[in-house]
């Protein structure tokens, strides 16, 4: 996925000036080599930060070595001041941990005291209104700290991602889903580029691609994708235009960014003047990391964004669509394994998710569009979705969400998409989630969370939660246990 970033760590050792030096380059020594063990790339800096003049050296070497993200370790009780402006000067994802003691038979000149040390780093981080990540057990042994590391790994991906993310938008986001439609001031102020198009410039940018010498290949492709499921091989001329075109647009107009996704209005014009539905697009580009959101709803595809990069898998945007019916949950028996009818959900799309997730996909009509746009008639310009069952396995479904009053708040809970024929149309599956019932009321009707749900194909709760908490996300809702109340929630 060339769209997905790929951070190099760094791993740099700080010490406060009364301790032994000598102790943190040795704990740093031995967390690179736990590292190593268990696989996990991280550049050993050479610089041990003790004072300011040392902030610039280990910047120097930063650069030298391209590290864009940074793990500053405590040694021992390490430099506050020097530490924690070494985080600020970096500006990139940083993480702090600390050593912990060895053996009671070293308690003399073998003692580093981090445990304290990060206590005084806190406090120097809020003065100078840093975020940076600290784990939920941040001081512990080499072992324990690459395990850190490791967890840290996809929380650096996305926030790198977000820093140099440009979102394309075409069309307006339309009348009947203003759920998706949220200010955008808040993804400015993160950092994130937006920038908005017409329907009439996608048309025109798809009309300048035709005869394109690509179109025969990309075609070609699609076919071995989709084997027995090209069931309407003509329409894979048309597809592969408008494949090529927003490649070809988001290539020349990513600007400073690096990365970029796409929102785009997909109906009812949309077909009338294209002669397709573009979701099979929608899932090709999802597969390579370039997820293209429905319904031109711009957090929509930057929640898609932030999976793929917790991840590095494609994802998906599915509306929590409907309820399971009692009869099928009944007829599911073992399928349904211990949940209650009211953790399930069924989540849906036209046909956006990528073939990779999916079993036996195969290219249909949208039915919906088809009643509204060609009653009565063969299906013609509403031809294009990609349908099937979703695979079983686990999911984290997530949200990053702008509310009206321009302030940010997210979600995140963890489930699995059952084994059970969800009998109906789209790209469909049965969903679990623990308490599903109680999250939906309190957290996606009580916060105002739009239908529109991006899904994470891999257990990343942690990865996520912890990712938003980096970038400043205040309000960030998971699916309580039972027996836990939410605000406002009364447990009898």
């Amino acid at each position: 996925m060339n769209n997905i970033p790929s951070n190099v760590m760094g791993l740099l050792a700080v010490s406060r000036d009364c301790f032994p030096l000598e102790l943190s380059k040795k704990r740093r020594g031995l967390v690179a080599a736990a590292c190593a063990a268990g696989k996990i790339s991280v550049v050993e800096l050479e610089t041990v930060v003790e004072n300011e003049a040392d902030v610039l050296k280990a910047l120097k070497e930063i650069r030298a070595r391209n590290i864009d993200a940074l793990v500053v370790y405590l040694g021992n009780f390490g430099p506050e001041g020097p530490a924690t402006l070494l985080a600020q000067k970096f500006g990139g994802p940083v993480m702090v941990a600390a050593a912990a003691e060895e053996s009671g038979k070293d308690l003399i000149n073998g003692r580093g005291d981090a445990y304290c040390g990060l206590l005084s780093a806190s406090y120097n981080l809020g003065l100078r209104s840093l975020r940076v990540h600290i784990p939920e057990n941040p001081v512990g042994t080499p072992d324990q700290i690459a395990t850190m590391i490791r967890g840290f790994i996809p929380i650096a991906r996305i926030f790198t991602g977000l820093k140099h993310l440009k979102i394309f938008s075409f069309g307006p986001r339309p009348y009947d889903f203003l759920t998706c439609h949220a200010p955008i001031k808040p993804l400015f102020d993160m950092g994130v580029e937006i920038m908005e198009n017409s329907e009439l410039d996608m048309y025109d940018i798809f009309l300048s691609k035709k005869g394109d010498p690509r179109i025969p290949a990309v075609a070609e492709d699609m076919a071995k994708e989709l084997g027995k499921g090209n069931t309407y091989p003509d329409l894979l001329h048309g597809l592969a235009q408008f494949e090529i075109a927003l490649l070809d647009f988001m290539e020349k107009n990513l600007g400073a960014s690096n990365y970029a996704v796409f929102a785009n209005k997909c109906w009812p014009s949309f077909e009338k003047f294209f002669g397709f539905v573009p979701c099979f697009i929608n899932s090709r580009l999802a597969t390579r990391g370039i997820p293209i959101s429905c319904e031109s709803d711009i957090y929509g595809a930057l929640s898609e964004y932030v999976c793929s990069c917790a991840t590095e898998m494609p994802a998906a945007i599915l509306d929590i669509n409907n309820t399971v019916p009692g009869d099928m949950y009944a007829e599911a028996g073992a399928g349904a394994k211990n949940y209650a009818n009211h953790e399930l959900f069924m989540g849906f799309h036209c046909g956006n998710t990528s073939s990779t997730c999916m079993a036996s996909p195969i290219i249909k009509y949208q039915l919906i569009m088809h009643r509204l746009m060609e009653p009565g008639k063969d299906p013609d310009i509403t031809r294009g979705t990609l349908e099937g069952s979703i695979k079983p396995g686990e999911i984290t479904l997530f949200r990053l969400q702008g509310t009206p009053e321009a302030e940010l708040r997210a979600y995140v809970a963890q489930g699995e998409i059952l084994n059970i024929d969800p009998k109906s149309f789209g790209c469909i599956a049965v969903f679990a989630v623990r308490e599903m019932g109680r999250f939906y009321r309190h957290v996606l009707i009580g916060k105002r969370f739009p239908h529109h749900t991006a899904v994470a194909f891999a257990h990343t709760g942690r990865a996520l939660f912890d990712a938003m908490n980096l970038i400043g996300i205040r309000d960030i809702s998971f699916n309580h246990p039972k027996g836990v109340p939410y605000a406002g929630e009364y447990i009898s």
